[in-house]
């Protein structure tokens, strides 16, 4: 059974696909995923080490503050198109499983017009255009946030489902190292109480670290219990290396993140949905700062979506420094009462399980015994 993958430009769109397609194989070793990308996104990258077999296309995103430059963009939707439509014959695709960039628009495109079932997973509490637009094509709609369901069209809502993103799942209880061994390897004694993650995605992001070291350098923090694992980011890290300290332990990047989850007690990150996604799933507080220039600002309505469920403290970039910063941080960090209510509210909103509901879902469609 070949099932045909679209979603990349960005790992956010990526990453949840392969999440999918394993979960698939692992159910229905009879699937065979098949992944269409772009040659300007992350897939470039990551999908020749995956496994999967693959196209990367020529294609362009939508040019929001540059229309002039959209005419690339819609002769790369038909080149893509026309691409699609001959590997989707040869691979006589059952289905079309797409996650969001532009990637995908070219594939849902041959979906709706081939009449192939597609099925959609947005991650983001607002859906992206790509996914608003093939959600009136779409058999099934997969969401990361419940709230998603009420930015698209109003036939669609009944197809959505409210299975989360797609992450790794966390560890059981039962099988977490005990706290004070998660925090040795750190290097923080034993007992040491509070611990924050602070971390910008796998890139790092140069204005959240420019605010964690305006708190770390202040005298707030100098005077302060609180400990920290700071993800700066490979490009960041020689400018703050300086900042280490017996309380604050420094990495370029974090790898496995599972360790320095295991470790915290609040995260001071973005508003990414995969991140948070996770931090959900290991019952993690957390204190989000939006990237102000994500597409269609999702990550502010991620950010509030979470604070209206009692999960996190959304930050405005633009309307903080770091010693503010610091303080909310701070306070949450000495509030036991508030953390467990957050933590328990998160654990709530959890969906470890994603990938495999998900699987089981399109097996249902392709009418596979094994879901």
């Amino acid at each position: 059974m070949n099932v045909l993958f679209a979603g990349g430009g960005t790992g956010g769109h990526l990453y949840p696909a392969l999440a999918i397609a394993r979960a698939l194989v692992k159910r229905e070793p009879n699937v065979q995923p098949f992944f269409i990308g772009a040659r300007r996104g992350v897939e470039h990258d990551v999908l020749p080490g995956t496994g999967f077999p693959h196209i990367l296309l020529d294609l362009h995103p939508l040019y929001r503050s540059a229309p002039w430059k959209n005419g690339r963009t819609l002769w790369s939707l038909f080149a893509g198109w026309q691409a699609i439509k001959s590997i989707a014959r040869q691979q006589q695709a059952r289905l079309v499983v797409a996650t969001g960039g532009y990637a995908a628009g070219a594939t849902i495109a041959y979906a709706a017009t081939s009449h192939t079932p597609l099925v959609l997973q947005e991650q983001n509490s607002f859906a992206g255009q790509t996914i608003r637009v093939g959600s009136r094509f779409a058999r099934e709609i997969y969401l990361g946030f419940p709230e998603a369901s009420r930015s698209l069209p109003l036939g669609a809502r009944a197809r959505c489902f409210d299975t989360g993103n797609p992450i790794e799942p966390p560890l059981a209880h039962a099988d977490r190292p005990p706290r004070d061994k998660a925090r040795a390897k750190w290097g923080f004694t034993p007992g040491v109480s509070p611990v924050v993650l602070a971390f910008g995605g796998s890139q790092g992001s140069a204005a959240l670290n420019d605010l964690v070291a305006g708190w770390l350098a202040g005298a707030a923090h100098a005077s302060s219990d609180v400990h920290v694992i700071w993800a700066t980011g490979k490009d960041h890290h020689d400018r703050y290396a300086h900042l280490a300290s017996n309380r604050v332990a420094i990495r370029p990047y974090l790898s496995p993140i599972a360790e320095a989850y295991a470790a915290s007690d609040i995260a001071l990150t973005r508003a990414g949905a995969m991140t948070t996604a996770e931090l959900c799933a290991w019952g993690i507080p957390s204190v989000l700062v939006p990237l102000p220039t994500a597409a269609a600002d999702h990550q502010t309505a991620n950010a509030r979506a979470l604070e209206a469920a009692g999960v996190a403290i959304r930050v405005d970039q633009k309307e903080t420094t770091g010693l503010q910063l610091g303080e909310v941080v701070t306070r949450l960090a000495h509030d036991a009462k508030a953390r467990d209510e957050m933590a328990r509210r998160a654990l709530q909103r959890a969906r470890p399980e994603a990938a495999d509901t998900i699987a089981r879902r399109i097996l249902t469609l392709l009418g596979s015994s094994r879901s």
